[in-house]
């Protein structure tokens, strides 16, 4: 055993025994060598092995922090869906869900939204006002066919980071991660087709799925790994299944990075019963890793996987800049794309490949990551402390949302109604589902920096929970 590796393991050994707590900072690789007597490579050798297996966290310019560690017996069962192909319901609650009217003092959980109010989101304020002085018909401008070739280049330099490498020309633009799901589904079948979803499954891909005729088979799903890939090579053999559709890095609303083994799998499945895959990558910048895992995309050779993303989770909803990058369908995606929108407005394309080209947003990444990663412990914490007993939940590697299942028949449509007297509101997870599953889980976003304000609502849903549980 190598040097760094025998000190690794017994900084290992001193979390474990409580010597370093939970979230406690580790000593400077500095302090560190002073102290142990070894050199600063050493140090710098065994922290990034102690990264690298989750035990600690690294903090731009603050240092190593022990990793808040998962409670496996926490964590919810495998989801246990409806095995055939049905129907996607629950329009009018997605509704109810995403046009609440909301005031300063009313704190809303259930959208999933990023925190838009980061200081590092300054520098595209300032080249937005900068163009719209310097190039003032940007404003009135569409960028036509793909969209502006300055933002696709800087899109495909990013995407390296997922182990793709793709030219300027293959990523379409769209209005948002949303349309690129609604076109891809439009690109690989038609009415009446199946499409195979993780469940629980973001409920807004599944308004795409229901507004194109589409049928979907819910594929019961892991909380750590991602769908079951028995039970979907089982339900390949019993229906025709067009096209399977998912969120493979930082899940929504289960957290989960699928496995790398997983994803060529997957990719492996989709070639022998020749169906198409669409990877929704709208979280996967947000991964708390780094570097952040490859993309099912990057695994793929015969152009059957749709990657689709955008900057709404990353940057902000407000844009309504995504993409997609089509593979053997771009061209009829391109053709979609012309047919339901002509383009997308040229201002805010520019603005953010500016963003990216000057090195802003990277620097903004880290600091979203930095807040999300605080904002899941202390949620986590807040659940454990004010929840009911046999509350279950997940432990988000990425992302901005926590999946929670209570115990009993809670419903959490009814909590949700309870909860608005509160000023406060939660994503209901039977939105999550096509099945009408999920009664008693939900969602809640911690995007938000921490404060008393938020911790004073987590233990009000808390209570409300337990009223509800006890009648």
């Amino acid at each position: 055993m190598k040097l760094y590796e025998q000190f690794s393991t017994e900084i290992k050994d001193q979390i474990e025994h409580g010597y370093y707590q939970p979230g406690q900072k580790l000593p400077s690789i500095r302090d560190m060598s002073t102290t142990r007597g070894v050199s600063i490579s050493t140090v710098q050798e065994a922290y990034h092995l102690l990264e690298d297996t989750g035990m600690v966290i690294s903090k731009p310019k603050s240092g190593y922090y022990v990793q808040q560690q998962q409670n496996t017996d926490l964590l919810p069962d495998i989801s246990r869906p409806e095995q055939k192909p049905v129907d996607v319901a629950h329009w009018d609650e997605v509704l109810t869900l995403t046009t609440t009217e909301s005031h300063h003092n009313f704190v809303a959980f259930g959208g999933g939204a990023p925190d838009i109010t980061l200081k590092t989101l300054k520098p595209l304020q300032r080249i937005h006002a900068e163009l719209s002085r310097q190039q003032p018909r940007c404003l009135f401008e569409n960028a036509k066919g793909n969209g502006l070739e300055e933002l696709r280049e800087q899109i495909v330099r990013l995407m390296q980071n997922s182990g793709c490498f793709l030219h300027p020309d293959d990523i379409v633009i769209t209005t948002g991660c949303q349309e690129a799901l609604s076109l891809s589904l439009k690109a690989i079948s038609k009415p009446g087709d199946i499409i195979a979803i993780d469940s629980p499954s973001f409920y807004g891909s599944m308004q795409a799925i229901q507004s194109n005729g589409l049928k979907v088979i819910e594929i019961p799903t892991h909380p750590e790994t991602g769908i079951s890939m028995t039970a979907l090579e089982l339900a390949l053999e019993q229906w025709p299944i067009k096209a399977i559709q998912l969120i493979p890095t930082s899940n929504n609303p289960l957290g989960y990075i699928m496995p790398e083994k997983n994803k060529r799998k997957l990719l492996a499945l989709a070639e022998r019963y020749d169906f198409a895959i669409i990877e929704d990558d709208i979280f996967g910048d947000l991964v708390y890793q780094t570097p952040r895992p490859k993309s099912i995309k990057s695994f793929d050779t015969e152009g059957r996987v749709l990657m689709c993303s955008s900057f709404s989770k990353t940057v902000a909803p407000g844009l309504r800049i995504g993409w997609v990058a089509a593979g053997r369908y771009g061209e009829l995606l391109t053709h979609l794309k012309f047919i339901t929108s002509l383009g997308s407005t040229a201002l805010p394309q520019l603005a953010l490949a500016k963003f990216i080209q000057q090195g802003y947003f990277e620097k903004h990444l880290r600091t979203a990551r930095t807040q999300y990663q605080r904002g899941r412990d202390c949620m986590i914490h807040w659940v454990q402390q004010y929840f009911p007993e046999g509350t279950k939940m997940t432990y988000p590697q990425g992302g901005v949302g926590l999946w929670v299942e209570l115990p009993g028949d809670i419903d959490t449509l009814e909590l949700n109604k309870e909860l608005l007297k509160y000023d406060t509101a939660i994503a209901p997870g039977t939105l999550f589902s096509a099945s009408d599953k999920y009664r008693n889980c939900l969602r809640l976003n911690y995007a938000t920096v921490p404060n008393d304000r938020i911790k004073a609502a987590v233990k009000t849903i808390g209570e409300q929970a337990s009223l509800m549980l006890k009648k």
